[in-house]
């Protein structure tokens, strides 16, 4: 996405109807469509949808009590269906319907209207495209993977129903319109010249202070600093964090759009910016507690990771090693001061690695991209001021989440309730919501 929005090819009638006119002398160029390019976007949407199942859907199963595995498990997979509707229905209308509004694209494609085989969408370079049902799919899986992120800030703890209302209007008043003023070209913080790649303010930061407006507004989960509350299997755990950077080079190498060097820049950095954060994770644990936890390992993995998303098109592989050890320590001291300071539960830190990573990323692609810290800026890149441009996005990003998230938590709350039975909470959400184990002794 970045900087050079995608500009939808079926909107332009009246240039292909420009091009349609035969030149005097010389033939026009056509717009050229790779099947690399297809071929590469297909296998990244693959990619991120392996993220959310089984990947994500894993890392937060083996980091809840074994009673609450599979109510875990439930709420990703039925957020990623819920959401792939919603997204064809009027989801990627209103992000990318080619509306000219700062706040939304319209409704003009609504269950996709317009949409075919042959129509397509602009890619970074000048005259190449790509399907548009490739596009729509790849950013369906954005949509879907965001709301499920939040869900861990309240585990163990809510209604599957609360869970489902709240992510239909969530996505509806959140998400598509954050996704439409930071990747649309008419979107507002598009137009003040932003850098996200790949969804450090639309994924991160909405999830993030999503979450933890849920963990303050639906309260700890009983027994929160009193009973052991471990993760039950910190295996799974770890498989899930493994899904999640395989899927990630989707994630930040599939929103190059072509399979180019930009893409292979994308990738470097999903392995340099990871792998910088879960050595600053695991040495700061080393540091102050004595021993590195693979729970910190894992938890270091996912903030590099968010850290880079942002970055990960515009900074060098040094810069985001740099940079995910920066947001990694950051993360940390949210997760481990921060958080026992403030009291709030927040079960699987969600906004202390998504929210704050995501925050700590946005800010320093403004500093990495400098060309003189390996960045891919122009001559003409100025630090300071970029950065203070992805300050104002951030702080745009969080008060439009913050502020309808919480409208949305109470509205949900009022209606059918937010919080389960202190009854159920207690022998567990797998056999109270859903009438299953996951284990059977």
């Amino acid at each position: 996405m970045g900087k050079k929005m995608m500009k939808s090819l079926s909107l332009a009638g009246l240039v292909a109807t420009l091009f349609a006119v035969p030149a005097s002398a010389q033939d026009v160029v056509a717009d050229v469509m790779d099947k690399g390019d297809v071929a590469w976007m297909m296998v990244s949407t693959l990619l991120v949808l392996f993220m959310i199942l089984p990947g994500l859907a894993l890392f937060y199963g083996g980091l809840v009590r074994s009673k609450n595995m599979l109510s875990v498990l439930m709420q990703c997979t039925m957020i990623t269906a819920l959401v792939m509707v919603i997204w064809v229905v009027y989801g990627y209308s209103m992000a990318f319907g080619g509306g000219t509004g700062p706040f939304w694209g319209g409704l003009g494609k609504m269950f996709l209207a317009g949409v075919t085989p042959d129509s397509m969408v602009a890619t970074f370079t000048d005259g190449v495209v790509i399907p548009e049902y490739v596009f729509i799919a790849f950013q369906m899986t954005f949509a879907a993977i965001t709301p499920a992120l939040i869900v861990g800030a309240f585990a163990e703890r809510i209604r599957f129903g609360a869970v489902m209302l709240f992510t239909a209007l969530w996505v509806t008043v959140v998400y598509f319109p954050v996704a439409h003023m930071v990747w649309d070209g008419a979107g507002l913080i598009f137009n003040m010249g932003a850098l996200d790649f790949a969804g450090g303010t639309v994924v991160h930061i909405n999830a993030g202070v999503a979450a933890l407006v849920g963990a303050l507004y639906i309260g700890p989960r009983i027994g929160f600093g009193k009973d052991m509350m471990a993760p039950h299997s910190m295996t799974l755990t770890l498989v899930g964090a493994g899904i999640l950077w395989v899927g990630w080079f989707g994630f930040n190498a599939g929103s190059n759009l072509e399979a180019n060097g930009g893409a292979t820049l994308a990738m470097i950095n999903t392995f340099t910016a990871t792998a910088g954060a879960i050595l600053a994770w695991a040495g700061l644990e080393a540091v102050f507690r004595g021993k590195a936890s693979m729970l910190g390992a894992a938890s270091g993995l996912v903030a590099g990771l968010v850290a880079v998303t942002p970055a990960a098109g515009s900074v060098g592989p040094v810069g985001a090693i740099v940079l995910g050890a920066i947001a990694s320590g950051i993360c940390y001291f949210f997760v481990a001061v921060v958080k026992n300071k403030m009291g709030y539960d927040d079960s699987l830190d969600v906004f202390g690695i998504h929210g704050v990573g995501g925050i700590v990323g946005a800010i320093g692609t403004g500093i990495f991209t400098a060309p003189a810290l390996g960045g891919t800026g122009g001559e003409d890149y100025v630090m300071a001021a970029q950065t203070w441009i992805q300050i104002q996005a951030v702080v745009i990003t969080v008060l439009w989440c913050g502020l309808a998230s919480a409208v949305l938590y109470f509205i949900v709350d009022k209606a059918i309730g937010l919080r389960v039975a202190t009854d159920d909470e207690r022998r567990g959400l797998d056999l109270t919501a859903h009438g299953e184990s996951a284990y059977h002794s």
